[in-house]
């Protein structure tokens, strides 16, 4: 990135108890994906706002909500991540959520753990995680869901799904995302 993306940081906002490893992990992808520094600063303490006492879920999109009205003036954009289970009212569940070409995005441990033994410290939990983070962000920058199956913007249905996918975008998202960089002034860097 240009010298000029140093002055803004991605925020990384845990919500709750959330290992330190694990933002570590989301912090170092975002940096090899997006080339730009990350920060971690929680601004929520609860998610408890968002609950939905018939689902017994926390619906996303008012996090989001939230998350984007405290946004700090030197944040390019926030990636929450909690360990509650979210919903969107058309799906059971979902792994996360952004605002599209908006400043914040969403993830969460609860169902990104399914089938790993102590997830914080399970590196396919790190893996997963780091690839949900990247996936939401690209959100955030107007990328929408890929076609292409190993690509990190690909949409996944099942875990399944997350750990085929690679934790790279493909070519054809790799120039959407320079070209909403641009118009921010920034140069994607490609760090692999």
């Amino acid at each position: 990135m240009t010298s000029r993306l140093s002055a803004y940081s991605i925020l990384i906002a845990p919500i709750g108890v959330i290992d330190p490893g694990l933002c570590g992990s989301v912090a170092r992808e975002i940096e090899r994906v997006f080339g730009c520094r990350s920060e971690i600063k929680p601004l929520l303490a609860d998610v408890d706002f968002a609950l939905d006492p018939v689902r017994r879920q926390y619906h996303s999109t008012v996090i989001l909500q939230k998350l984007a009205a405290m946004a700090p003036g030197g944040a390019l954009k926030i990636i929450a991540i909690t360990q509650v289970d979210l919903f969107i009212p058309i799906l059971t569940h979902v792994y996360g959520e952004a605002q599209l070409g908006g400043k914040a995005a969403i993830i969460s441990t609860y169902h990104l753990q399914e089938g790993l033994d102590a997830a914080a410290t399970n590196p396919a939990m790190h893996c997963r995680l780091g690839k949900e983070a990247v996936h939401e962000l690209g959100h955030t920058f107007t990328l929408r869901h890929c076609p292409e199956r190993t690509c990190i913007m690909h949409y996944c249905r099942s875990i399944q799904d997350v750990d085929r996918k690679s934790n790279h975008l493909c070519r054809h998202c790799r120039v959407l995302l320079q070209d909403e960089l641009s118009k921010l002034g920034f140069t994607l860097v490609q760090n692999k």
